[in-house]
């Protein structure tokens, strides 16, 4: 009762009382009006707000009862430029439209809120120096720190970063060259399993549909799927490889060039699903099947991939987990704490029924053979 009493003294005093207080709304309380119901200097309050050693137990305790009765809620930005912390983070993504960069994010978010901190989001449109420009303005908002999702910009960040003096970590950096503090999937052991998953099945005319953006995510997958196809003594075929932008519109004119050909491929590794996608349209509207035509994976398994028909054999990139990793990485790096440079996640193949033996369809020419190779964890899905 006593309590009860206290409380609705706070607020009357606070608030007003009688038709004042019906005609407008309660104010926030502040730490002076704590003080004031305490009987104490509003310096006390702050500290006992915040757990202090320097207040007594007992007076902390009533303090925070007074405080919780009146409905003090913290600033934030009152307590940041105490700290100079502001519990915030900034993401930085391509476009939330992509579902890669939802999913890293639900990664990010879950591990930022484990740690009490928010996140702010921006989306850079995949365009460099609108990423540069989010970045910046992030910086000077006084976030604590920031993580870019599939980088434009890379390892051209490290002079903005002396200047900015805010930690920073990438995830799946596509840009060429060194970054200090990044989270990427194994991108050639992915894409040389997904190739030796193909050879496997006989296939000897494989094709590779890229990115065009020459990121350094392409350049280390094309890289992948010409290991996998050297250690089968298959010789590469500049014909073979061509390049779409990692959407299913590109792609399904990148496929429709392969078909074409005179000695057109059985299989074809994609850069992404979005590719894969694209080119099972193009497949198909030609007239053939997937796989028994041609078969087809793609990189990244998003939420789609087993929904397609037939489901989407693909390269498995853990994409909440990557993100939470970045986070974590982030969160020591914010505190100073040492933390790994570089972080490679292993890839992991995932069968479905996109993929089957080669020579299915007598129209097509196929060569049958090929060794066995060893690549990324595999598993059926």
């Amino acid at each position: 009762m006593l309590e009860k009493e206290r409380g609705n003294a706070a607020q009357v005093a606070l608030g007003g009382a009688g038709e004042r207080a019906r005609r407008q709304p309660l104010r926030q309380p502040s730490i002076k009006d704590i003080a004031r119901l305490a009987r104490v200097s509003h310096p006390t309050v702050s500290r006992a707000l915040q757990n202090s050693p320097l207040v007594n137990p007992a007076t902390a305790a009533k303090i925070r009862k007074i405080a919780e009765a009146a409905g003090y809620r913290p600033s934030a930005v009152a307590r940041g430029l105490v700290t100079r912390r502001t519990r915030t983070v900034g993401l930085v993504v391509t476009t939330v439209a992509d579902p890669f960069a939802g999913e890293v994010a639900c990664g990010i978010e879950q591990a930022a809120n484990d740690h009490g901190y928010a996140v702010f989001l921006a989306n850079s449109n995949a365009d460099a120096e609108c990423e540069r420009k989010m970045v910046q303005a992030l910086a000077e908002r006084r976030v604590d720190g920031i993580i870019v999702t599939s980088s434009r910009v890379g390892s051209d960040y490290l002079p903005m970063l002396a200047e900015l003096n805010v930690p920073m970590v990438l995830v799946n950096d596509q840009y060429p060259g060194e970054f200090v503090h990044s989270v990427m999937i194994a991108n050639e052991n992915g894409s040389r399993a997904a190739t030796e998953h193909l050879i496997e099945l006989g296939h000897r005319r494989i094709a590779y549909v890229g990115d065009r953006s020459g990121y350094q995510t392409e350049t280390e997958r094309l890289e992948g799927y010409k290991q996998a196809l050297a250690a089968a003594g298959i010789e590469y075929a500049a014909e073979l490889a061509v390049h779409g932008d990692g959407r299913p519109e590109a792609a399904v004119a990148a496929m429709d060039g392969l078909l074409k050909l005179a000695d057109p491929p059985t299989a074809v590794c994609c850069y992404n699903d979005m590719t894969a996608m694209g080119a099972m349209r193009a497949i198909r509207t030609r007239g053939l099947r997937v796989p028994e035509d041609v078969s087809v994976t793609g990189f990244d398994d998003l939420f789609f991939a087993k929904y397609l028909e037939p489901s989407l054999t693909t390269v498995r990139q853990p994409m909440r987990r990557m993100g939470q990793m970045a986070m974590e990485n982030l969160l020591k790096l914010m505190s100073g704490e040492d933390s790994v440079a570089q972080v490679k996640v292993e890839a992991e193949l995932v069968v479905r029924g996109s993929t089957g033996r080669a020579g299915a369809n007598p129209g097509l020419k196929v060569e049958t053979g090929g060794t066995r190779a060893s690549g990324a964890g595999r598993r059926n899905g």
